[in-house]
């Protein structure tokens, strides 16, 4: 990597981390447990767990898994819950026993839970018992043998937790009926492995720690092959760039991101495990009324997430209100920051949201933006330690750093390969360890890193590229727009035009009044030429907006409108 790059950072950000400073998560974890033994490690609901108690508790889970369960080294575990006490205890349990975690989203369907579950192997699943029914519909067609459940408010205080099981079961009905009559309470299991013994396995940086499966949102969902090595890696890399604004034992993060996401689970879980800090796991960050309660109970100190919750969060009222005061880390990613959005977050809150950028089979982070620059530019800052990046042309060939091309990368924290997927592995990994991401990229003039676009989601109009994430910020700046999507839509003419699809904030918005607002700010073939008002846009679990979604549903608006 050229070192020019790394001189933007500021002088306490290391060029290269100590990939081996661990031997595994599982040294990591230890270590860390035993230094901050009685602070808190994670917080849900009210509830407090300490470091000494996830020590405890993991070790019981790691026990039982392999005895009562007879669970090896290798074996795939899946989970599948929100975030909760419970995912953490599951996560470091199933690490501890030697196994490999699979994390599975809880809004899958049967079809997707089915092909995750057959492709990884999984010999045991971890679920809440809210969608336990979707389990129910396809476990006899898997592999998994044994079924651990558990309800929302099992690791809460009894009372708490009862009342909370209740309302959740009865009040609210949001536990379909399931019938899975084989399965074991994890609080049984906890309680059984207390009294049995723990033999840690060997693991060394080479085994698999996780099978991290990427969206699925084009194509079959693919198991990226996570190493012990991958993710200490990146936890030491995601130190070395946020870790000089970060205090050891001092630090409490938001957790809205799911932890099954590859991005709070390195930023968030396991980073502020490394560090001493806590997680406040927020369990249904949709509900941004309750959610906003949550963070009054918590003068937080750094927050990570989508475009979409920040979006969220600055447009409701209450917002405002809260205690920003010790809050020194605003971390966005997963997809772009907009302009509009960074601008009223730092207003709000006085602190800079700074935009990261990773992708699943990099463990995820690849590159950040430095945490003292105090101006959006609207980049996703520069490649981190030891991470290696250059661009290439659509034949493969390396372009120099003032054209526009594939990102590809190589470092520490890139996978060892698609799982079973050997094919597909060729495709986007080279011999020699880099990486293509599928993302269209260039270098301003400072040397910072700009997403361009997907190359999937790149629109052609009469012959020239037009990038959605352009026209998306430009759009996202009128007042009167909450959210906002760019898709190409046929034309028989040009090819494609490009198609608006807008949420309102302000019910009096025209599509003459946003045509003339990109005018003011695009060139002629980038300016919309559709524009469709929605209630609201289709987006993945994670808040990720659907582009796919909304070509699909415009390709088909388009086809009836023909008959």
């Amino acid at each position: 990597m050229d070192k020019v790059w790394l001189s933007r950072y500021p002088d306490d950000v290391p060029a290269e981390i100590n990939s081996d400073e661990y031997s595994s998560l599982v040294d990591m974890f230890e270590q860390s447990v035993r230094k901050y033994a009685d602070q808190t490690a994670f917080i849900n609901m009210g509830q407090v767990m300490t470091f000494r108690k996830l020590e405890e508790r993991s070790r019981a889970f790691a026990a039982y898994l392999q005895n009562e369960l007879k669970l090896q080294k290798g074996d795939r575990v899946a989970v599948m819950m929100p975030n909760l006490l419970q995912y953490p205890i599951a996560l470091f349990g199933i690490l501890r026993a030697g196994c490999v975690v699979v994390n599975v989203n809880p809004l899958y369907t049967p079809r997707e839970l089915e092909h995750q579950l057959n492709d990884s192997g999984a010999k045991a699943i971890v679920i809440v018992s809210n969608f336990a029914h979707t389990l129910e519909a396809v476990v006899k067609n898997t592999c998994v043998k044994h079924v651990i459940l558990t309800s929302l408010g099992d690791q809460l205080s009894r009372p708490k937790g009862t009342l909370v099981n209740f309302v959740v079961k009865y009040i609210k009905k949001m536990v379909p009926s399931y019938h899975l009559p084989h399965a074991t309470s994890m609080r049984i299991a906890l309680r059984r492995g207390r009294r049995m013994q723990y033999v840690k396995p060997f693991i060394t940086g080479d085994d698999m720690a996780f099978l991290q499966y990427t969206g699925g949102t084009t194509g079959v969902a693919k198991g990226a092959i996570l190493t012990h090595h991958n993710m200490v890696s990146n936890v030491m890399q995601a130190k070395g760039a946020y870790g000089p604004v970060l205090t050891e034992g001092r630090e409490l993060i938001v957790t809205a991101l799911p932890l099954y996401h590859v991005f709070a689970l390195t930023v968030n879980c396991l980073l502020l495990l490394e560090m001493g800090g806590q997680n406040l796991l927020i369990t249904n960050p949709r509900d941004i009324p309750t959610f906003i309660k949550e963070l009054q109970r918590y003068p937080f100190s750094a927050i990570t997430g989508v475009n979409t919750l920040f979006n969220a969060l600055v447009n409701h009222p209450d917002f405002e209100s809260l205690d920003f005061s010790k809050l020194h880390l605003s971390v966005g990613g997963g997809m772009a920051v907009q302009r509009a959005v960074a601008e009223k977050w730092q207003k709000i809150t006085g602190n800079y949201l700074l935009e990261g950028y990773g992708l699943t089979e990099c463990s995820p982070l690849v590159a950040a933006y430095p945490y003292n620059l105090t101006y959006y530019n609207g980049s996703i800052g520069l490649p981190v330690p030891s991470t290696e990046v250059r661009m290439v042309d659509d034949e493969g060939n390396v372009v120099g750093i003032d054209q526009i091309g594939e990102l590809q990368v190589r470092g520490p924290q890139v996978m060892k390969g698609y799982w079973q997927h050997p094919e597909a592995t060729k495709e986007v990994l080279t011999e020699d360890g880099w990486l293509s991401t599928g993302d269209i990229v260039k270098f301003d003039d400072e040397g910072f890193l700009h997403i361009v676009d997907r190359k999937k989601d790149m629109i052609l109009v009469s012959g020239f590229n037009v990038y959605p994430n352009e026209i998306e910020d430009v759009v996202a700046l009128h007042d009167k727009v909450l959210e906002v999507a760019a898709i190409g839509q046929a034309h028989e003419v040009s090819g494609e035009v490009v198609k608006l699809c807008v949420v309102k904030r302000d019910d009096s918005l025209t599509r003459d009044e946003l045509i003339a607002h990109c005018r003011q700010h695009l060139t002629g073939y980038k300016i919309p030429k559709i524009v469709e008002f929605m209630d609201e846009l289709p987006k993945t679990n994670v808040g990720k907006i659907l582009r796919r979604v909304l070509r699909e549903q415009s390709d088909q608006k388009a086809q009836q409108s023909e008959k």
